[in-house]
């Protein structure tokens, strides 16, 4: 009898193999067993969540398994204590686009899931989750679920990537398209210095469509509409809000002085002219002398006064602690504004020696469009 040629032999052999794979019906076998021990965290676990902390948990479960033979791809599932898993609150894939049997979730990803699940800020509720295991369509829900409880921090899960002050008592009036847009400090923290009167007050996160607003509630922020100003009459004030912890700071602005360094002294008040601007114009300056020459140095000093009503000083000026006279050619960083020690001379401005004994306009803007700065011109 004739052999059959090595190949063929082989081609049947790859034939024979695959057909082995396959159901009776001709696909291919995606049969799948679930996922039957989740490992971490243990249920009934009680984490107390820190975001700000870049804190984490990790989950992990066994392997789910292929009858032939094929990876598996996982997601974690989260729901109410009370749901069946069939919608639920929240899913998202493992680590490596799925293949691992393993989870981490920060803190701050927890405070989401949290939040969609309802549980409010500085709020305890619980949540149960689960791993699905699939291959292709077929996706099987592990029968075990582990219960979490979790108590959220003061504060929004997600804060507002920007931030506009609107309403009848704020600078702006009532039209959202001309809402005063706040300094972005970092990541849920927001800075404007702003008169505030009587009147509504409403914190708004776009000019455009339908906003979510908030207010503020003593030194504490919330989501809604309703708001109401603290002031009864005008007044300048520092609104600083943190979304991380839902705290609103209002400082009083009393005054801003220009601060003579050789006289130790306040030369002249600013008035407030609006939208986080104080300008003064034509004062009259003369240098003071001393042995070595004429001294013009200079920085801000502001009075301001906390919601107890006590009142402080702080002075704003150069990131330098020292500097040479402004010219034509300075630089604009060389006017930026920042806090600054209540130090006589040290970190002072220098006026252009063309303004002795000269009138001049002095103006410092806190404004969020830019670093917050001060201008000086000679008259």
């Amino acid at each position: 009898m004739k052999k059959l040629p090595w190949s063929l032999l082989l081609l049947l052999f790859t034939v024979g193999l695959l057909s082995g794979c396959r159901k009776d019906n001709g696909g291919l076998d995606e049969t799948i067993t679930p996922v039957t021990n989740l490992l971490a965290p243990a249920t009934n676990i009680y984490v107390r969540l820190d975001p700000p902390s870049n804190a984490a948990l990790t989950f992990e479960w066994g392997q789910a398994r292929a009858v032939d033979g094929t990876l598996v791809l996982y997601e974690v599932v989260f729901d109410k204590e009370d749901g069946d898993f069939s919608k639920p609150l929240y899913s998202t894939t493992s680590g490596s686009n799925g293949l691992d049997t393993k989870l981490v979730l920060t803190h701050s990803d927890l405070n989401r899931i949290a939040n969609i699940a309802g549980i409010k800020s500085s709020a305890v509720g619980k949540l149960k989750w689960t791993v699905n295991a699939s291959k292709g369509i077929n996706v099987v829900t592990s029968p075990e679920s582990h219960l979490m409880t979790l108590e959220r921090p003061a504060g929004f899960a997600t804060p507002p990537a920007a931030l506009y002050l609107t309403g009848s008592g704020t600078e702006a009036g009532t039209n959202l398209a001309q809402a005063l847009k706040f300094k972005s400090l970092s990541a849920g923290v927001f800075e404007l210095y702003t008169e505030l009167g009587p009147g509504d007050v409403k914190l708004v996160d776009a000019t455009t469509g339908t906003p979510t607003s908030y207010y503020l509630d003593g030194s504490k922020l919330m989501e809604g509409a309703q708001g109401t100003s603290p002031a009864a009459t005008p007044k300048v004030y520092r609104m600083r809000l943190d979304f991380n912890n839902a705290a609103a700071t209002l400082t009083e602005i009393e005054s801003v002085g220009l601060w003579f360094a050789p006289e130790n002294k306040v030369l002249v008040d600013l008035p407030y002219v609006g939208k986080g601007v104080w300008k003064v114009e034509n004062t009259p300056l003369e240098f003071h002398q001393e042995s070595w020459g004429r001294d013009e140095r200079y920085k801000f000093l502001f009075m301001e006064k906390n919601a107890a009503g006590a009142s402080s000083k702080q002075y704003y000026g150069s990131t330098n602690s020292d500097n040479q006279p402004a010219t034509a050619s300075t630089a604009a960083a060389y006017y930026a504004l920042v806090p600054v020690s209540d130090a006589q001379y040290d970190y002072s401005y220098k006026f252009p020696k063309e303004a002795d004994k000269k009138n001049i306009d002095v103006t410092v803007l806190l404004q969020a469009d830019g670093p917050y700065t001060h201008q000086v011109v000679v008259r």
